[in-house]
Order: structure tokens, then sequence, then C-alpha cells
């Protein structure tokens, strides 16, 4: 299979004005970077395009550390609306660095469902994860001058500095760290640390904003730290937007890539989920929505991170639609996991370990309910499912009332999704969307934690010390009690804790912490023992990847 779709992936890759072409793009509106990637130079702004298409947003359930193939699932759904002669582009999250060379791996899809160039893609791409990284450390170092040059009694207190650092790399050493040390010439000594700039409020800021206004407008808007009497202090106050925004001027346009099958790709922006909005540019969706009949999007991770994350915070903007239909992804292997099947036993058949499993499914589909979608179940399809466990699912899901339908294009490219692609039409044109957010804005900040910890993760309640309950009080009242909350928690559990599988109940969610990211426009809510910067595995991936003597990468996953 990895022979064969080397093979093809060399074959059948087209130039990319070819593609651009086939999506509506005049050739003058590429901006070039090589033979098989570019950024494009829509002249009319995203707010006044017309939409044409039909929104389709991917999750998923629960997932296993390997993933369940959303992004597999996206660019194969993506190629069967094409095989059944309807337009469709592929909106994508650009691959961090760190899952790259850590856990993960690559994030380009998989088999015959992939996007290319996969290596560039995968690594530098065009620059834009760089230009973050540079204009969020730019701010960082304007902070430290300022403090330098004013002393600890300026503009801003040096003890109440919110502004860390950020690099593209799983790096855990980096989490906690002292600056300014070495003499006075060096700084002001203080304690500060780094994401990953996948974490970046600045990252946020450019999958959130429609055009150079509005992102200069957010970046002024980030609050950077705290004055002397307690009052916050805005990066526009240290003149810091403008640079900022000039460094990410061409990162705020959308990159055209292709899949293997030749269909038009939009890959922009690289928040995750677990710690992040999780969702792509709206700027690649919304011209994706003027170019094509149907943009199939993904949420990072389940539907209790990415989905409701997109539902309340990234449609609020009111730069994109609620989709029109949700695609919900399961396999049988995460099913077994989550029903009681060590993870070094999931090929072993196990109709009842799927039976269990189907109730942290089950959880997953009440929540796309919640907000009044249609949606479909897609089974991503391996090869060690067995009959048995295939016809369980199915049943299961009839018994649940949810559409459902096996994706087979890891294997067979779009001709294998063509079964889900039909059963998403069907649900578009035949069910009502009935869309609603989960909370409305004016409720105070722990309500609307409340309700996502409850309704969605399924929580009994939520527990916070005393020094957090007073951080939120002091945001609320600072004016930002009106923001939607972005929680970050584990992507392995419906709970705050990674250890539990299923559908776990009676569980309290633990808030460790909050932080405000007033330019992006939420309140993040930390919980568990969730991390900003990651660290590598004992066995990351960096270590299978090499380049030969002419110059081609190996390894990549």
């Amino acid at each position: 299979m990895i022979k064969e779709q080397r093979v093809a992936e060399k074959n059948m890759i087209k130039p990319i004005e070819e593609i651009a072409a086939r999506a509506g793009i005049p050739a003058e509106c590429l901006e070039k970077y090589g033979p098989f990637k570019a950024k494009i130079l829509w002249a009319t702004p995203i707010r006044e395009l017309r939409r044409k298409g039909r929104l389709i947003m991917v999750t998923a359930m629960t997932p296993t550390p390997a993933g369940e193939g959303k992004t597999t699932t996206v660019i194969g759904l993506a190629d069967a609306f094409r095989r059944l002669g309807k337009s469709a582009v592929a909106a994508l999250r650009e691959p961090s660095l760190g899952p790259v060379f850590g856990m993960k791996g690559g994030a380009t899809g998989g088999g015959f469902a992939q996007v290319v160039p996969r290596e560039d893609i995968n690594l530098h791409f065009t620059g834009d994860i760089h230009a973050v990284t540079a204009a969020h450390n730019l701010l960082a170092a304007m902070v430290d001058n300022r403090i330098h040059y004013d002393g600890v009694c300026g503009l801003i207190d040096c003890r109440t500095v919110t502004w860390k650092r950020v690099m593209d790399m799983d790096d855990r050493v980096l989490r906690d760290v002292v600056v300014g040390i070495g003499g006075p010439l060096r700084g002001i000594a203080r304690e500060t640390g780094f994401d990953i700039t996948a974490a970046s409020e600045v990252m946020a800021i450019l999958c959130l904003s429609a055009d150079i206004a509005e992102l200069k407008e957010r970046l002024g808007r980030i609050v950077i730290g705290y004055s002397s009497d307690n009052k916050p202090v805005f990066a526009r106050q240290i003149k810091a937007d403008g640079a900022m925004a000039a460094l990410l001027k061409d990162a705020l346009k959308p990159n055209l890539v292709q899949t293997l099958e030749g269909t038009p790709a939009l890959i922009h922006g690289g928040p995750f989920a677990n710690i992040a909005h999780g969702t792509n540019s709206v700027i690649a969706t919304r011209l994706a929505l003027h170019l094509a009949d149907y943009v199939v999007t993904e949420t990072g991770f389940a539907s209790d991170l990415g989905a409701e994350k997109f539902f309340d915070i990234v449609v609020r903007t009111g730069h994109i639609p609620p989709p029109d239909a949700c695609v919900l992804v399961a396999t049988i292997r995460a099913l077994k996991l989550h029903g009681g099947v060590k993870l070094s036993d999931i090929r072993v058949p196990n109709p009842e370990a799927v039976q269990r499993g189907f109730e942290n499914l089950r959880k997953h589909v009440e929540n796309l309910r919640l907000f009044g979608v249609p949606f479909v179940v897609a089974l991503n399809k391996f090869p060690d499912d067995s009959d048995e466990e295939v016809g369980r699912f199915f049943a299961l899901c009839r018994e649940e009332k949810a559409r459902a339908a096996v994706s087979d294009v890891y294997a067979r490219g779009g001709e294998g999704g063509k079964a889900l692609a039909l059963e998403v039409m069907s649900a578009v044109e035949e069910e009502r969307s009935d869309f609603r957010f989960l909370y409305p804005l004016d409720l105070p900040v722990s309500d609307k934690i409340e309700i996502v910890a409850e309704k969605i993760y399924g929580a009994s309640g939520v527990a916070m010390e005393g020094k957090t309950r007073r951080k939120i009080k002091k945001l609320e009242d600072d004016g930002f009690r009106n923001l939607p909350v972005c929680i970050a928690k584990t992507q392995y559990s419906l709970s705050d804790d990674d250890e539990a599988l299923g559908r776990p109940t009676g569980f309290t969610l633990i808030v460790t912490d909050v932080s405000l990211s007033s330019g992006a426009g939420f309140v993040v809510v930390y919980c568990g023992d969730i991390m900003t910067m990651p660290g590598l595995p004992s066995s990351p991936a960096a270590e299978r990847v090499d380049v030969t003597d002419d110059g081609e990468i190996t390894g990549l996953t």
C-alpha cells in the first residue's frame, strides 16, 4: 500500500495553476511557492464574497493516541464529492513541527487520501507558522524592552507579565525559564516560559481575522500584563501591533495545494484543539465557500474539543456560517479501546468490546445533537475490522437513529468515500438544520465553564481553587465577561483525566487555571494536567526522519 501510494503521489501531482483553474482561481491570483503550492491573492474582501457552497465539518469520537483519521476522511470526502460531479475544496490546518517530530507524525492524511506535496506541507510549507512565531516573540521582546527602560514601576509591572514566548517544537525543558539574569545590561530578571506556537494567541488571531484591519485590531487588543495599579496593558500601548501585523501580512493569505486526486485544498493556520480552538482560518473557509459546491473542513480531536469550539468560538465571529452537516469519525479500534481492550490488543476481533465502547461514541452523537446540526457517523475502515464488529457498529447506529456510512478512503481514495458523500448529501437535503450555540455570552464565565463541562463532557460539576475564581472575577471586572470559553484539556478522554476512557460519569472537572486571550476573543480555561508546551515521547518520530543523498525526505508518517 505505501509503495503504491508513493508512486501515485509522484505520478498524479499536477501543476498548481491547473489546480487553481479547477477551483475557479485565476492565475494572476497566485503567488507561487514552487510548482505545487501557492498563496492566494484574492482581491475581494472575504466579508463581501457570496456564499456558493455547503459547509461540512468533520469531527470524531474520543481518539486513540494514533488518531482516528479525521484529516484522511476530510480529504477522501472532498475527493468523493468531485467523483460525484460536485466541485469541492478541502479546508485544513497546517501541521505543527511539534507533532511531526513528536508522537503523532505528519498531518497530511494517509494512503490514497492525502494532500501533497506532503513533505513541504509537514515541514516549512510557506512559512506561516514561522511568521506567527516571529510575531509572537517580537511582542515578547518589546515587553521586556519596555520593562528594561521603564524599570519595574513603569507602564508594565514586571511581576504581572502574562506574555510568554513560543517555538514550533515539542521541548518540555522550556516550559518554565528565567530571563534577564546576568546583570543590568541584560534586562530585569523574571520567571516566564515557552508555549508551542500552535497554542499562541497570535495563531488564534491569524485564524479568526477576516482581513489586515481586523488582524491589527485584534493584535492591539492582546493583554501582555498589568500596570502597577492593576489595569490591563495592551500590545497597542507599547506600539507592537503594527510591526506584528507586518510580519503576518503574507501569512494571512491562504495556501493552495491539492489532494492526490487533484481536488483543491486550502491549508491555512494551525491551532491545536486541546489547548486552542482547533480550526483552520476563517479566510480559507470563507473563500472556499465562495468557490465550491462543498467545502469539507475539520476540527481537532473529538466533538468535546474542536467541534464545540468551532460552534461556540469560530461561528460566533460571523465570518463563516454554521456547518450544513457534520461528519463524526469513528473506528472499530477506538470503540474497542473505550470498551476496555488494551491498546496492544485492539486488532483482535471483539464485538462485545465494540458494543461497550459505543457508549463513548453515543456521547459524541448527543453532543452534535445539542447544536442542532445534521450529521453522519463515518466508520473509518481498517483491514483488520471483522465483519461481525462492523455489523455490530451499524446495528448500534440504527438503534441510535444516527445516519452512518463506511469510509474506505485510505485504501480507495475518493471512490471509497462515495457512500459517505452520498449520505452527507442526503443529510443536507433531507434534514433541517436548527443550529444553536451552547450558551449565551452574557453569562458569567464560571457558568459557561459549567455548561460545557456538564453538557459536553458529562461532568457532574466543576471545581477550582479560590485563586482561579479570583482570576475569573478580575477578568470579568476588567470588561471581559462576555467572551466565550476555550477549554484546554486532554484529548484522550471526555473528562480531564486521560485514563478515564469510555463514557465517564459523576466526575468533577478540575479547573487549574485561566488566562485571557482578549485579542483572539476568548478565555482559556486549563483543566487537569494539560500542557501548552508538549514534550517529545521516548521514541520521537524525529528518530525516523532522514534525507537521502538525492535530497528526498524519508520517514515522515
